[in-house]
């Protein structure tokens, strides 16, 4: 479905938990009425309505993640996603993608506005239940914003208070980013520290987590280190181990649950609401997905000539998620087996959970602003080294000879390093494009990586047409378009 418009037209439909599962599963429900907030299983309810047009259906998060991906130095687009091969901006067949994923955030965003307004006036609830509604609102309002920010730069500030206008400018970007600060750590304040009755909903740690990749962002090194550390310190976290390269199925496999390493996942079941991401990226032939069914879309892969993967070393499990195909592509063609569900009914039939934030993120999250506050240190190697030992096969917390080793780097190379740590450990999670932003090596890495140079354009998405007719506040696009 595509919204073409993003204030008082958009339908408001609330979701309520699934009866035969403790995890977050919306399953629709017939209520309308933006008054229907007074007792806790209505916040709840209302709460629920925030997540599917994220993480649901072919405009959400599945889509959003392949188009993050096709951004990268590793992976490149097949099909309608090749035109990102060449990083030259959008055409209409992908700024019409980007759209939807446009609608898709201020839908959310709406439902969660929707949420803040309505909740702290419910006559049935305490203020406990009331701010723990508020925070996960105002937590997956940050989140959405979080991603507005850093596709499209400075864009209209739509809030509780605003809902009902139709012609709302672009803010800029300082004012998104002081939006999400705030709801952040209202979120951190008032949000639960366990949510295990229900996986899925939003915890402290969560918002701790994007606390600290926002604070990052925004070079607010110290304090990102301190966010990440909370999590480190905690002992609540740890990283699933690995031997070999099939153990990854035990991070990323169809139905495995929730590990240790978990931090923020949007999690998936059979009846509709399966992970339509598996079907974008696995080949029909191989069985990895919809097993005897013949289907899958393999619109991502990636080459072995290309200096990332050879530059590579063959002794980490991870490039061994990569297997070679030959999809018409040309030689040397790899394709990636990091989600697959053999079990599948239909494209949107994988039940692999799709990690928003693992702790393995938490750890390079610490080493990198640790890095940036205090350079060189055993703490930031520690943490380094405990995701490359894991990747490698070893013992997490034991010193190996695959190690970082202290007197190797300066703070630069360094902080090089774990960018890089970052590239292989979140390949096809939608990482990289960001890291190259934020960083300032987006152009250098994707020539040397991919032979391409990245028109100025590039690095933001067009405001969507629809947006720009409906929206008088808007008065300009992005440069380029």
């Amino acid at each position: 479905m595509k919204h073409h418009s993003l204030g008082i037209w958009l339908i408001v439909v609330f979701f309520t938990l699934s009866s035969c599962s403790k995890e977050l599963d919306q399953e629709p429900r017939s209520i309308l009425e933006e008054t229907f907030y007074n007792t806790a299983a209505e916040a709840e309810a209302a709460v629920n309505a925030i997540f599917p047009p994220i993480r649901l259906g072919a405009q959400g998060i599945a889509s959003y993640n392949a188009t993050l991906e096709c951004h990268s130095d590793y992976a490149y687009g097949r099909g309608s996603w090749a035109q990102f091969n060449d990083f030259s901006g959008l055409d209409a067949t992908n700024t019409n993608r980007v759209g939807d994923f446009w609608n898709s955030f201020y839908l959310a965003i709406r439902n969660a506005n929707l949420v803040i307004r309505h909740v702290p006036e419910g006559n049935a609830m305490n203020d406990e239940e009331k701010n723990r509604y508020v925070a996960e609102a105002k937590f997956m309002r940050a989140w959405c914003y979080f991603h507005l920010v850093r596709n499209w730069g400075g864009v209209p500030l739509r809030i509780e208070s605003n809902m009902e206008e139709k012609d709302v400018p672009r803010s800029s970007v300082e004012e998104v980013y002081a939006l999400i600060d705030a709801d952040l750590r209202f979120a951190e304040s008032y949000l639960p520290e366990d949510n295990a009755a229900q996986p899925g909903r939003p915890t402290k740690w969560m918002a701790k987590t994007v606390l600290s990749d926002y604070l990052l962002t925004n070079n607010k090194y110290q304090e990102a280190r301190d966010k990440a550390s909370e999590l480190v310190q905690s002992g609540l976290f740890s990283l699933v181990p690995i031997q070999q390269v099939d153990d990854f199925e035990r991070i990323f496999g169809a139905g495995v649950g929730v590990t240790d390493e978990e931090v923020f996942h949007f999690k998936y079941t059979r009846e509709g609401q399966g992970n339509y991401y598996p079907f974008i990226i696995n080949h029909p032939e191989t069985g990895y997905f919809m097993k005897g069914g013949g289907k899958g879309a393999y619109a991502q892969y990636s080459n072995v000539n290309n200096n990332f993967y050879k530059e590579w070393s063959d002794l980490d499990l991870r490039k061994q998620l990569w297997y070679p195909m030959n999809i018409g592509l040309g030689e040397g063609t790899v394709l990636q087996k990091k989600f697959i569900d053999p079990a599948a009914a239909n494209e949107y039939g994988a039940i692999n959970d799709f990690p928003v934030y693992r702790y393995a993120e938490v750890l390079l999250l610490f080493a990198e602003a640790e890095a940036r506050v205090n350079g060189v240190t055993a703490e930031a190697l520690d943490a380094l080294n405990q995701v490359k030992r894991r990747a490698y096969g070893r013992e997490i917390n034991t010193a190996s000879d695959i190690d970082y080793q202290i007197g190797s780097f300066s703070p630069e190379t360094l902080i090089d390093s774990i960018l890089q740590e970052r590239a292989y450990e979140f390949q096809f999670e939608g990482k990289r494009w960001f890291d190259l932003k934020r960083t300032g090596k987006a152009a250098e890495i994707l020539q040397k990586n991919k032979g391409v140079a990245i028109a100025d354009k590039h690095y933001l998405w067009p405001i969507p047409l629809a947006e720009l007719n409906y929206n008088q506040g808007i008065t300009e696009n992005n440069p380029g378009y």
